[in-house]
């Protein structure tokens, strides 16, 4: 049960970063009383925005996808790490050479922010590519992974979107970002530098985007070591709801150990819909 003066800083803040894998819906399937967390949140003229570590498609992608669930599209802004990873590319290696491991949709994104990419040339023409950049890559192919070990054994830089091991659908979990650069990194040696949660790189820009500081925003998600360790690595209220990844036996499990207070949630509901009513 929440005192009044936790109920108060948790209702003071402004702008509330929503995960949605594991915690708006599962794969397609809406998680009950997510809409109604949206209209609570408006109607406490409240900040919503949506922020995925999933890099295997688009924003305008995840528009759709929620629209068809019953939030009107654009009402709510969507931002990927694969929006982090072109703000981070533009500010750190303008024009420089990228190898892709990832979607078509993450390669479409790259493209039409004038990331040069390196994907269309053979092996031997791309001895000048500058980094490697892994994603949550659903098509990946023997290919993809012999090509970015090549050219990371001649000096790339590695670059990943996001750390996540899994992603949670309604029929279980699939092999993520994290598990990719995990076998790129046992058959080179080098290891990726992530850029999604729980990363800072992904505060710098949802500050820039939003315009408000940590202490004022609120990170909503399922999963322990990304959306829990980014609030609490970077000083934003951090939410945990066991709807996905985090299972409530999980969390129990954490209580009673002593482990890292990184993955120690400064607040718990089972699901959206609980954080809805208390606010």
């Amino acid at each position: 049960m929440l005192s009044h003066d936790e109920l108060d800083e948790l209702r003071s803040k402004k702008v509330f970063v929503l995960d949605m894998d594991g915690t708006f819906y599962l794969g397609n399937q809406l998680i009950s009383g997510s809409l109604e967390l949206i209209r609570a949140l408006e109607q406490k003229g409240k900040t919503a925005l949506f922020f995925t570590n999933n890099s295997s498609q688009s924003a305008a992608f995840y528009r759709r996808k929620i629209g068809q669930m019953g939030l009107e599209s654009g009402e709510v802004p969507i931002y990927t790490s694969g929006d982090v990873l072109v703000y981070y590319l533009q500010k750190h290696y303008p024009g420089k050479r990228v190898y892709l491991v990832g979607t078509s949709s993450l390669e479409e994104t790259l493209r039409q922010q004038d990331i040069v990419l390196a994907n269309d040339e053979e092996l031997p023409a791309g001895a000048g590519v500058d980094l490697v950049v892994a994603g949550f890559d659903t098509t990946l192919e023997y290919h993809k992974v012999e090509r970015a070990c090549a050219y990371l054994r001649r000096g790339a830089v590695f670059l990943a979107t996001n750390p996540d091991l899994n992603c949670p659908t309604e029929q279980g979990f699939l092999p993520d970002c994290g598990s990719i650069c995990a076998m790129l990194t046992a058959a080179t040696g080098k290891k990726p530098l992530y850029l999604g949660k729980p990363y800072a790189t992904t505060l710098d820009f949802l500050v820039r985007v939003t315009g408000y500081q940590p202490a004022e925003m609120v990170i909503v998600g399922d999963r322990l070591y990304t959306d829990i360790a980014f609030g609490k690595k970077n000083g934003i209220t951090a939410v945990l709801v066991l709807s996905g990844e985090t299972r409530p036996a999980d969390w129990q499990k954490l209580l009673k150990a002593d482990t890292d207070p990184t993955y120690r949630a400064d607040y718990v509901f089972p699901s959206l819909a609980e954080l809805g009513a208390v606010l």
